[in-house]
């Protein structure tokens, strides 16, 4: 609109300017004929004043003569204004169509403008809509994730408290089981009391050196096989129990190595199941334990050291399983030490007997496999061995 306004000033101010110019040549075309004829009448006075008398017709000519042109210069003049008034009106023509085109051309541009504001303020109320959707799905996606949240929660505090009273019921059952083979153990224990005993009273009554015929020694074989197989079914089922255990505790070291101890036991029993060398043995090396002494012959002797030397390897891979598994310190719950029968042959010494030695050993090389040491035996040649001073102060023996 002020672009407007001062086209309009520039095209007043243009035509004011052309009149003022136009009249000022009118103004200068008068003098110049009025100078022009006083310098006429100057010098055309000496003449009229010698001819004034005697030409009164010839001024009186010359006096029509300029009153005509006068009268053409006022023609002329007022031709030029009205070329100069019709070129006006034509540039005021111009100047409105002009105006008229600006002024249909900024309403076209505020038409537009509307427009386009209409078509912002749409696409504005639109992104407010598509946004306010947004919001109303990102909250309700907030409080989906929040309540699975919750759920997740609630069901982790379930399983939590489920897992709590399956381990209390697991607890209680693991317990309610060490009771069970605590107390056979302690009847078997009792058992084995009482067994040493009646070997003790028997061997109190032997000779030094007593002699056993082919018969004899088959029929004592017989005897310590039918006691070997009776704890043999017996630790069968609580092995399983064990390993039942052991897999809900997670010892994995402890788990394969008990494997492989059952897996030896298991090779054990056929080898003895097939055994059918017997001969003639005399007792004649004696030995003392517990303030009592004992009999037996050279491969009695033998088989004890044995299973001094198998009770020592086995009790340090049970050691070293329980450290890697990071299970505390206690030998009298490994599995090796409540059966102490591996390497066991039947031949020469009762089994009550071996387990003795097996587990003097066997307590001794768990020590050093849970603290990492040898300091009760050996590595030698792919074997482990309990150390000689150590074998002689569990078992010495004189012929």
């Amino acid at each position: 609109m002020k672009a407007i306004n001062l086209r309009h000033m520039g095209l007043s101010l243009a035509v004011g300017g052309a009149l003022l110019i136009g009249a000022a040549v009118d103004a200068s075309a008068q003098q110049s004929r009025n100078n022009r004829d006083r310098r006429q009448e100057q010098q055309a006075q000496p003449a009229e004043q010698a001819e004034q008398q005697a030409k009164p017709a010839a001024r009186a000519e010359q006096r029509q003569q300029r009153q005509a042109e006068r009268q053409q210069s006022r023609q002329a003049q007022m031709q030029a204004r009205g070329q100069q008034q019709e070129q006006q009106r034509q540039a005021q023509q111009q100047r409105q169509v002009q105006e008229r085109g600006q002024q249909d051309q900024w309403r076209q541009q505020q038409q537009q403008q509307r427009v386009q504001q209409n078509q912002d303020t749409r696409n504005q109320q639109r992104r407010q809509v598509q946004e306010q959707q947004q919001q109303r799905a990102r909250q309700q996606n907030q409080n989906t994730w929040r309540q699975q949240q919750q759920r997740q929660v609630q069901d982790q505090q379930q399983n939590i408290r489920q897992a709590e009273q399956r381990r209390r019921i697991q607890d209680q059952q693991n317990s309610q089981q060490q009771d069970t083979i605590s107390r056979q153990q302690q009847r078997q224990q009792i058992q084995d009391q009482q067994n040493r005993q009646t070997q003790n009273r028997q061997a109190n009554r032997q000779t030094r050196y007593q002699e056993y015929d082919r018969s004899q020694q088959q029929q004592l074989q017989r005897q310590r096989l039918q006691q070997y197989n009776s704890r043999w079914s017996n630790w069968q089922y609580l092995q399983q129990q064990r390993q039942r255990q052991l897999q809900e505790q997670s010892r994995q070291n402890y788990l394969r190595y008990q494997q492989r101890y059952w897996d030896r036991i298991r090779r054990d029993q056929i080898r003895l199941q097939q055994a059918q060398y017997y001969n003639n043995v005399v007792n004649d090396y004696r030995y003392s334990r517990g303030g009592n002494y004992y009999y037996t012959n050279q491969y009695g002797a033998q088989q004890i050291q044995n299973a001094i030397n198998y009770g020592y390897e086995e009790g340090l891979h049970a050691g070293q399983a329980d450290r890697n598994d990071g299970w505390g310190q206690n030998y009298q719950q490994s599995y090796g030490y409540q059966d102490a029968s591996f390497g066991y042959d039947s031949y020469h010494v009762g089994l009550d007997e071996y387990n003795y030695y097996f587990r003097q050993g066997f307590q001794r090389g768990y020590q050093d496999g849970y603290n990492g040491r040898y300091q009760y035996g050996s590595y030698n040649n792919g074997k482990y061995q309990i150390l000689g001073a150590i074998l002689q102060t569990i078992f010495s023996f004189a012929r």
